[in-house]
């Protein structure tokens, strides 16, 4: 195995060509040939120059960082966007000759930087799971910190490429909770239609869903969920419906269907690359340095800010340190990336203007997964597609919303799991560890006890009803719930206080967030879709007003 991208390989899978609609869910579309045979990734990934000058550069290219590059270049804007992980698009595909592994083959490619694997699900049958792996800048970041692992994205794309693809707009009733500077108004008549036209939402085709095998563990969920009293209901997501059928009668590569989302998706999701970063890089203003961290920014005298960039290789090895000049900058590098940004330049003097908020109101979206042992009656299926179609929503009465989540093992199980949301208060703070050099959050694992007490509403009663228990080998030992971790880290540079309303940073013109650090703490649901339709609120008046 090379520790080294290959260069010369073809850069580019085969990627369906995008339109962007004004319209609704129904009207969204994904442009091109059956099943994603369109215009190819123009993957626009280079180096940047130390001592470059760029008018705009973008820190991330997740979600939000995706919106300000497309809509800055459709403005005539030029965008230099940088990424900490890799254009998997020019990776070499590994011993299973494909760029992404299974959920159930962990390698080197699953995990960034890390010599051992760190799975959600740490156990299985009473049996520990986590192997030993070379380390490697692979696709799914778990980055501990004293009470929990915060679960990120590492490529091109960020957490596009290893999201369950749910692409679910929260109830308008719950969105002054959300964001309470915000009007419903604007982003329930505009910002969402068009966040869910550009990312290509859609929802399951009810009949097929009733009959293929692969969807045996919801359907199971919607039986256990409905006889206990809760809400089940169909959740939107960013996959082609028509590749996954297509996967099922065995005409095209499984991908959902094979084992394929932690760790990355090779054909029928459509994550960021095929999206707003295939529309963004077609303009020919947008270019983007992968394997590229920033780790200061300064302004200048002369105006515009001083950008320090350590370029790595796939081992984590510095290879060169950059110095690069840039007239405005958007922070995009997520909740965690973003807060730990920002919160160690102003404790170092780099960006001291910046305010008090910096660094505050950070939640978990008040994660928790859960598993429960049905009776043998139940077979929850030997196959599961890995894209989540369904939940349970207990919000209002319980304040959870839950996942009705694959378990893909490729065994029967008898099984049910659940990704849970929950209505948690808890919020924590980053602080800059002068000591260490470091940043460090203040989250307690004793949190998530909110978090859990929530979920019972839900699972308590379905395992009353059926006559079920909770399975106790996931997590580890005679462990029910997984309290560990967060796939949705949300907040630390909250809008309208660390930032004014629309993201620009307090203290500093031309710097801006525009991503998910600008939501406190939760969302009640999965947290993509308002990620990319508060950006496009966002960018949207920023280029009026700014630029």
């Amino acid at each position: 195995m090379s520790n080294t991208p290959r260069e010369d390989r073809p850069r580019g899978l085969s990627r369906r060509g995008f339109v962007l609609g004004a319209g609704s869910l129904a009207g969204a579309g994904m442009l091109g040939g059956a099943f994603g045979t369109g215009p190819a990734w123009a993957a626009s990934t280079s180096s940047i120059g130390n001592g470059a000058r760029v008018p705009v550069l973008v820190i991330g290219t997740g979600y939000g960082g995706s919106v300000a590059a497309l809509r800055l270049a459709q403005a005539g804007i030029d965008v230099h966007m940088v990424e900490m992980g890799q254009d998997w698009s020019t990776v070499p595909p590994g011993p299973d000759g494909k760029i992404h592994p299974k959920v159930s083959s962990p390698d080197y490619r699953s995990f960034w930087m890390r010599t051992r694997t760190k799975q959600p699900l740490s156990n299985f049958l009473g049996f520990p799971i986590d192997k030993a792996v070379p380390k490697y800048a692979g696709i799914l970041d778990a980055e501990d910190f004293a009470g929990i692992s915060v679960y990120q994205g590492r490529g091109v794309g960020g957490g596009s490429l290893v999201n369950g693809g749910m692409a679910v707009t929260p109830k308008r009733q719950n969105f002054a909770d959300i964001l309470p500077s915000v009007s419903a108004e604007e982003m329930y008549g505009t910002y969402y239609p068009r966040a869910n036209s550009a990312l290509g939402v859609s929802t399951i085709d009810p009949a097929w869903f009733e009959r293929t095998s692969y969807y045996q563990y919801s359907r199971v969920g919607r039986k256990h969920a409905e006889r206990s009293g809760f809400d089940w209901t169909f959740v939107p997501a960013v996959y082609d419906w028509d590749y996954m059928k297509a996967e099922d009668n065995g005409s095209v590569p499984k991908s959902a269907l094979g084992q394929e989302i932690l760790y990355g998706n090779n054909h029928g999701k459509k994550t960021l690359p095929k999206t707003y970063l295939a529309q963004a890089t077609a303009t020919g203003r947008v270019t983007i340095s992968a394997l590229h961290r920033a780790t200061s920014v300064r302004p200048t005298a002369a105006g515009g800010y001083d950008v320090v960039l350590e370029q790595i290789n796939t081992a984590g090895d510095v290879v060169a340190t950059k110095t690069v000049n840039a007239g405005k900058i958007f922070f995009a590098a997520g909740s965690v990336g973003t807060s730990k940004l920002l919160v160690k330049m102003k404790s170092t003097g780099a960006l001291p203007a910046l305010n008090g908020e910096v660094g505050q109101g950070w939640g978990d979206n008040g994660n928790i997964m859960v598993g429960r042992a049905n009776h043998m009656w139940d077979a929850t299926g030997d196959v599961q597609s890995t894209i989540p179609c369904s939940g349970i929503d207990n919000w209002d009465a319980g304040g959870a919303f839950a996942e009705v989540a694959p378990l893909p093992a490729g065994l029967e199980t008898f099984a049910s799991f659940y990704l849970a949301i929950t209505k948690s208060p808890r919020r924590a703070a980053f602080t800059y560890n002068s000591a260490s050099g470091n940043v460090d959050l203040s989250w307690q694992t004793s949190w998530k006890q909110d978090s859990i007490t929530m979920a019972k509403t839900i699972f308590d009663k379905i395992n009353r009803k059926e006559g079920t228990i909770y399975r106790t080998d996931l997590f580890g030992t005679n462990k029910i719930w997984g309290d560990h971790l967060t796939y949705h880290p949300l907040g630390g540079a909250i809008l309208n206080k660390a930032t004014d309303n629309y993201g620009r940073l307090h203290g500093y013109d031309g710097l801006y967030v525009i991503d998910g650090a600008l939501i406190p703490g939760n969302t009640s649901v999965n947290p993509f879709v308002t990620i990319t339709a508060l950006a496009e609120r966002n960018i949207e008046r920023i280029i009026a007003a700014d630029l």
